[in-house]
């Protein structure tokens, strides 16, 4: 049976988007209305049926972007300089209940503060959390919360291996490395999932909240997974409080780091979800070794480079 859908997917391109941003319709084609044309990479425009000019930071455009839309797919990108997440969301949710969407799929995180009570501090986890509420009480007829994992592309972006002292690649981060608390993924999938969310509302569509989950692995076995694809790399574990000061942003990101090893990144529970999200994507999400092995890159040593030292 065909399903014609009119889908609006604003934001997602801050890690979460590009082709994850606009789901896949069940025959194959991608329907929909994609993000602010000035900021939507032409690549995005290519994937969307329509492109239509909207900024969450300017309410009043975001009409004509959700007019007709069956369903949108929320993403807020908390590190854009002067981004008020709570705002932009608040004001997406408000657009779309009055431009008669059915389905509202919002792009969350785990409430770090809920869980933690408080410590560590994880804005930017929490923000997002703390949205849930705002879409749930909107009433749309069918919304559903996404958990996006830790991305497999941080190992090759903004959390790749450095240069360590003996001339390998490796990590230093606050976190022991026995701990296994990493869920993670290969954020291109994210689209699988949404996209079946939308096609399968029954299911999904009552709040449910689906984390998308490939592995589950602790940094000593990421890095044993990399050593057996022939990478030459290493974990070291330095105090929280010296990495919380070694870069401008650093304080949060250790404290994101402390969160994952006394509470894992979804947090407590067994995480039962995991498995409809699987069965709601049609698909088993990609383990690491199997992105690994096609994405992370051989990187040779300062002596097979040939570069003195």
């Amino acid at each position: 049976m065909h399903m014609g859908w009119d889908i609006n997917s604003h934001g997602g391109l801050d890690g979460k988007g590009g082709d994850a941003a606009l789901p896949r319709a069940p025959t194959g084609k991608r329907q929909g209305k994609g993000p602010a044309a000035e900021a939507c990479p032409s690549k995005n425009r290519e994937l969307a049926e329509e492109v239509v000019e909207a900024d969450l930071d300017r309410p009043e455009s975001l009409k004509a972007a959700f007019e007709g839309a069956y369903g949108v797919f929320l993403v807020t990108n908390f590190w854009e300089e002067g981004t008020d997440e709570f705002k932009q969301a608040t004001a997406a949710v408000r657009a779309a209940k009055e431009a008669g969407v059915q389905h509202f799929v919002w792009s969350t995180l785990p409430n770090v503060e809920a869980i933690s009570g408080g410590k560590p501090h994880v804005p930017h986890f929490t923000g997002k959390a703390k949205i849930d509420w705002i879409v749930k009480k909107a009433s749309f007829a069918h919304h559903t919360f996404v958990i996006a994992p830790f991305f497999y592309q941080n190992f090759v972006g903004a959390l790749a291996p450095q240069k360590q002292e003996d001339g390998n690649l490796g990590w230093a981060l606050p976190l022991d490395p026995d701990v296994r608390c990493i869920h993670m993924g290969d954020i291109t999938e994210l689209g699988d999932l949404v996209a079946g969310a939308f096609g399968h509302p029954d299911e999904p569509g009552n709040g449910e909240h689906l984390p998308l989950v490939g592995d589950f692995m602790s940094f000593n076995e990421i890095v044993d997974t990399l050593k057996r694809q022939g990478h030459k790399i290493s974990f070291k574990q330095v105090p929280t409080d010296v990495f919380a000061t070694s870069f401008p942003g650093a304080a949060e990101v250790a404290g994101t780091f402390s969160y994952f090893q006394v509470h894992t990144y979804l947090g407590p529970g067994p995480h039962d979800e995991i498995a409809l999200v699987n069965k709601i994507a049609g698909r088993q999400a990609s383990r690491f070794a199997m992105w690994a092995q096609v994405n992370f890159p051989a990187q040779k040593t300062d002596a097979e480079s040939g570069v003195a030292a």
